[in-house]
């Protein structure tokens, strides 16, 4: 993802610091409240463990692992430490309970989005993500004014946050909509779901990841099933009448 801006750095460094920097709020903030939200779940539910493991806090630096850290501000895909839960001491039983601990992480995502897109959807500051190229411009030609700079993190948080969302609850090992399929599922079929998943649901994940990039961009079909959810969902937490993606 830094290399969206490796033009930004050499016309403009100030530029760079400040879109650059609102891209890493976003997703310090994505990734901590949705893996505390996970911990929080659990312990809520009976299991001691993520507490134990000292994950029921807000402190970014207990959830971001340093490799998928790296590779979201390098690629634009990573990961957080997971959070370890003992789905046999969830008060409401396994299947159940590991359910709404995966399903956390992606709503306090979506919770995130719909209280930072407040000022955005009143019209008290701006939309101005930090990935629309017309931004950037209007940043390095202009000169901006102080909603503008808030308008610009909030809207980035938001807009973040949803991508977050979205992406986890697709259902593939080892993100979290993997985990709450199997609620709506017989014993039988449950089992043998997750069992797929465990054997073939990262493989699955990871040639949808790197499709595009073998196709030249042409072919991405992960994207295309993400984009109108993503655009839909933008809609309803910030107000606007464009489309994030067209």
């Amino acid at each position: 993802m830094i290399f969206i801006y490796a033009d930004l750095l050499r016309i403009d460094p100030l530029a760079f610091l400040v879109f650059f920097g609102a891209v890493v709020v976003a997703l310090l903030v994505g990734i901590a409240f949705h893996e505390f939200s996970h911990a929080y779940v659990a312990d809520a539910l009976g299991d001691p463990t993520p507490r134990l493991a000292g994950r029921v806090s807000l402190n970014p630096l207990a959830h971001l692992d340093p490799a998928g850290t790296l590779l979201l501000f390098l690629v634009g895909f990573g990961w957080g430490k997971p959070v370890p839960v003992n789905g046999h001491q969830l008060r409401n039983g396994e299947r159940p309970g590991m359910a709404m601990v995966a399903a956390a992480g992606p709503l306090s995502n979506f919770l995130v989005a719909g209280l930072v897109g407040l000022p955005l959807k009143f019209g008290w500051v701006p939309w101005l993500p930090a990935f629309d190229a017309e931004a950037v411009r209007r940043f390095v030609l202009g000169s901006w004014s102080l909603s503008e700079h808030l308008g610009l993190f909030l809207s980035t948080i938001a807009l973040v946050s949803i991508i977050l969302g979205v992406f986890n609850l697709i259902p593939l090992f080892p993100l979290d909509g993997h985990r709450v399929v199997p609620i709506f599922l017989t014993e039988k079929a449950a089992r043998t779901y997750v069992h797929f998943q465990l054997r073939y649901g990262m493989p699955i994940l990871f040639l949808l990841l790197v499709l595009p990039f073998l196709t030249g961009g042409r072919f991405g079909p992960l994207f295309a099933v993400m984009r109108p959810v993503i655009n839909f969902l933008a809609r309803v937490f910030t107000g606007i009448d464009v489309d994030v993606f067209p």
